[in-house]
């Protein structure tokens, strides 16, 4: 039996709580390791934690300026050496979607395809992951590096993912505070034609705006996995938060369907999120008829809109959190901040993009604290992928261009 397939039998023989109990035996017997580490990127994406026994027992390792963080952040293997020893630190992704580090110290250096094994395996670990969080909090716990806000914690199990990728597309989405969020969310699920995005922003505070978002999306899912249009999803929306709360609390969201074999996007807007585009250097927004936010009032009707994404677009997401943040002199980081950002993040992986911008708008702050939770989403469009039989994939004329 091939050893990386004798050590991924392991892992899943074993209780999920387990597993890097299983990965130490597993690698020391059939890779000769004498040492492995598992580490999980923490919420706000800055800092790797140990997984142990224990949560909270060991110091956080940054991402900046060290060599785990350099594998985490170029999602490539690096490398340390101690003597004879050396130690592989090995991204652990699924689909685009970024977990941790796998650390792995050998007691000499081995031939160059045992580290593509190893890689190989640590992206097995990261499936191996995300179904033992299922049935242990052991992995959740690790990704802390300090304690979460109820309100953080309720949309933290709310998102899909902080990144995906496809062959026609990459996605990435951060949220900030990262352990004290309440309104902000996003949303994506993809099929074998369809790409739905959502992003969204709830008023409010605390576990209140987190209690309303979680109608929101999942009203908006409910509709969504039910087949019908995107102007209907937003009309059911609607009608789910008006009978809860009697338009005094609504949702502004952002809704768009993109056509996975044409570009083509609808687009249904019903507040305040925002969506800038690169397209050939340039950063533009563009610019939607906006409707009325979720739960406003009843049964209102929403009217589709659309425009057609070209291979090589990006698009950039943002929450009010970000445009309406105060700068030093009580200025708004507005359009022209924004158009700075996206372009200055042009040579970055989607999955990158919203930590950075993130992170440029906390210096540009005043007094360097959050007034309101913030949401950045990326979404690289690189084009159709050909349909196997049916040769080049179709294109179709703009359903309407942006204003």
């Amino acid at each position: 039996m091939d050893r990386s397939l004798a050590v991924e039998r392991l892992l899943r023989d074993v209780p999920p709580h387990d597993l890097p109990g299983a990965l130490r035996t597993g690698l020391g017997e059939h890779f000769g390791a004498e040492a492995v580490e598992l580490l999980m990127a923490d919420y706000a994406l800055t800092e790797l934690c140990r997984v142990g026994e224990q949560p909270y027992t060991t110091e956080p390792i940054p991402v900046e300026g060290t060599t785990p963080g350099a594998a985490f952040l170029a999602q490539a293997a690096t490398f340390t050496r101690d003597g004879d020893q050396v130690t592989g630190y090995l991204p652990v992704s699924v689909r685009g979607d970024r977990l941790g580090v796998l650390a792995v110290t050998l007691p000499a250096e081995p031939d160059p395809p045992v580290w593509a094994e190893l890689e190989r395996f640590a992206e097995a670990v990261a499936h191996e992951l995300f179904v033992a969080d299922r049935d242990t909090d052991l992995y959740i716990q690790a990704r802390r590096s300090s304690r979460l806000t109820l309100a953080a914690e309720m949309q933290w199990q709310l998102l899909p993912g902080r990144a995906c990728t496809r062959a026609e597309f990459a996605l990435g989405g951060q949220l900030e505070p990262a352990y004290a969020i309440y309104g902000d969310c996003f949303d994506w699920s993809a099929s074998a034609r369809k790409l739905a995005v959502t992003l969204i922003n709830g008023m409010g505070e605390g576990s209140d705006a987190a209690l309303l978002t979680n109608l929101a999306v999942n009203a908006l899912r409910n509709a969504r996995r039910a087949g019908i249009p995107l102007d209907a999803q937003a009309e059911l929306a609607d009608q789910a938060l008006y009978a809860h709360y009697r338009g005094a609390e609504h949702v502004a969201a952002l809704l768009l369907e993109f056509d996975l074999g044409t570009g083509a996007v609808q687009v249904v807007d019903a507040g305040s999120p925002r969506l800038w585009r690169l397209r050939d250097g340039k950063a533009e927004r563009i610019l939607f008829d906006e409707q009325l936010p979720l739960g406003t009032f009843d049964d209102t009707i929403y009217t589709l809109e659309g425009f057609q994404a070209a291979d090589g677009d990006r698009f950039v997401f943002v929450s009010d959190g970000v445009y309406n943040a105060l700068g030093p002199h009580g200025e708004l980081y507005g359009d022209r901040e924004l158009a700075e950002a996206v372009t200055a993040t042009a040579e970055l992986p989607a999955a990158h993009v919203p930590g950075a911008v993130l992170r440029e708008l906390s210096t540009r702050r005043h007094g360097g604290q959050a007034e309101d939770d913030a949401m950045v989403v990326c979404l690289d469009w690189f084009g159709p992928a050909p349909v196997p039989g049916n040769g080049p994939a179709m294109t179709v004329r703009p359903a309407d261009e942006e204003r």
